[in-house]
């Protein structure tokens, strides 16, 4: 794969030291600028997809919620955004996503809020009142997976969106959603800074990406984060990973950003050599003291093929000897480097 994505980028003709951030801004070629929400916070850097804590019998826990949002400011990480696919989102009630949502808002802080807003069957109505919400609640953008159907209709259920709130909007990329889709859906909604690209390879789309959108949009990933330092290399200016270890991937995008490259792959190191264990991101919040021994964490319904919710798990279920492993890497390893 590493070897497809070297000739790829080769045949684009793109510099990777042409793509680059300059420091201080914009990029030096053709890259997106920082935007701002109305509350004047960055919508830049890590923006984790916040889990839905819930207590032993699954119902929502709001004080767990609130944990989380303060967690992540300790964390001094750039956002939030919830509730998405690894929220669980589908799973989620009217009067949940209300609570999930007043209580991420009730922390006063320096981490963004952003609040997804799309709904079962993607209603536009019902997705319209979640952004009037986020509106009336101060979040600082609102994001929303692409709903299936034409361009046409993809436009027009974000200029929905648009229409409601007025606040900077992500769009989750997802499906079979071209490049030159979101080149088009950008064009169409001025509120849109940037995309959480995971309708294709992003490493192989960045360029074509950013050279099409002219600098009005920005180049979000997912994947946990696991390919964050060659996105950065490209001109990324964010990723979306799981809230546990944020801080750390938070200090990489920053001392990327300061021109300490050497430092951010150091971080980065840190952060995929911790991921690599079974069950870390299922584990780390509890190990860390943010959410309950008991906590459970939300998720989709599973699909119709079988396969585990919303998860990509390894060495069955978890045990004592993977938290204590988790644990032990934490304290060992990541101690000196944890900022929460």
């Amino acid at each position: 794969m590493m070897g497809n994505r070297r000739k790829f980028l080769q045949g684009t003709g793109v510099s990777l030291g042409v793509l680059a951030f300059a420091g201080q801004g914009a990029m030096a070629a053709g890259g997106a600028t920082i935007a701002k929400s109305p509350n004047g916070k960055a919508l830049a850097g890590v923006f984790p997809i916040g889990w839905t804590p819930c207590k032993p019998d699954n119902s929502f826990d709001a004080d767990a919620m609130v944990k989380q949002q303060r967690f992540l400011n300790r964390g001094k990480v750039a956002g939030m955004a919830w509730p998405q696919n690894a929220s669980g989102w589908q799973s989620l009630t009217p009067e949940e996503w209300h609570a999930g949502a007043e209580a991420l808002a009730s922390v006063k802080g320096d981490t963004a809020l952003v609040l997804g807003v799309q709904t079962t069957g993607f209603n536009t109505a019902n997705s319209q009142a979640y952004a009037k919400k986020a509106k009336s609640l101060n979040a600082d953008a609102i994001i929303s997976l692409t709903p299936p159907g034409s361009d046409a209709d993809v436009i027009a259920y974000f200029k929905a969106l648009s229409d409601a709130s007025g606040l900077p909007m992500m769009v989750q990329a997802v499906g079979n959603v071209s490049v030159d889709s979101l080149v088009a859906l950008a064009a169409s909604v001025p509120t849109i800074v940037a995309v959480k690209d995971e309708a294709g390879d992003p490493l192989e789309r960045a360029p074509d990406l950013l050279q099409k959108t002219g600098g009005k949009l920005e180049d979000f990933s997912g994947g946990g984060g696991m390919s964050f330092f060659p996105e950065l290399e490209l001109g990324f200016l964010g990723t979306c990973p799981y809230t546990g270890l944020a801080d750390v991937l938070q200090a990489c995008f920053n001392a990327y950003r300061a021109g300490r490259k050497r430092e951010a792959y150091d971080s980065f190191g840190r952060f995929l050599a911790f991921n690599a264990l079974p069950h870390a991101n299922e584990y780390v919040m509890k190990a860390r003291g943010v959410f309950a021994e008991d906590a459970v964490m939300r998720a989709n319904p599973a699909p119709a093929s079988g396969a585990p919710a919303g998860g990509r798990r390894r060495g069955g279920q978890i045990t004592d000897a993977h938290k204590a492993e988790i644990r032990m890497a934490l304290d060992t390893y990541l101690k000196p480097f944890l900022v929460a």
